[in-house]
């Protein structure tokens, strides 16, 4: 992923995405540098527009956070749920409890 990351940061720096630039960047980040997966990126991105594949990614990418808020509701729902059966079972135990002093005292 990180051999991506270099490519999208020189991409956007302006600069040419040659193999001994990626080599530079994934050095000054600290990565191990493979060669055979940098010439198989560079010889890849040769053909790709970057700039038409950011685009086409940014619109999936901008419509997942509309779906995320609709689940937040239900997992509410459920923990609401949970607390009032919670609550139940201690009312429950309250009134047994109660009841098994009432006898003590009786």
């Amino acid at each position: 992923m990180e051999y991506i990351y270099a490519s999208l940061l020189l991409h956007s720096a302006g600069k040419e995405i040659t193999e001994e630039a990626i080599k530079k960047v994934l050095e000054a980040a600290g990565v191990q540098v493979d060669e055979t997966r940098v010439k198989a990126l560079v010889a890849a991105l040769k053909e790709v527009n970057i700039d038409e594949v950011l685009k086409s990614a940014a619109l999936p990418v901008a419509a997942a956070p509309v779906a995320a808020p609709a689940a937040a509701p239900a997992a509410e729902e459920k923990k609401e749920e949970k607390e009032e059966e919670e609550e139940k079972k201690e009312e429950v135990s309250e009134e047994e409890l109660s009841a098994g002093l009432g006898a003590l005292f009786g």
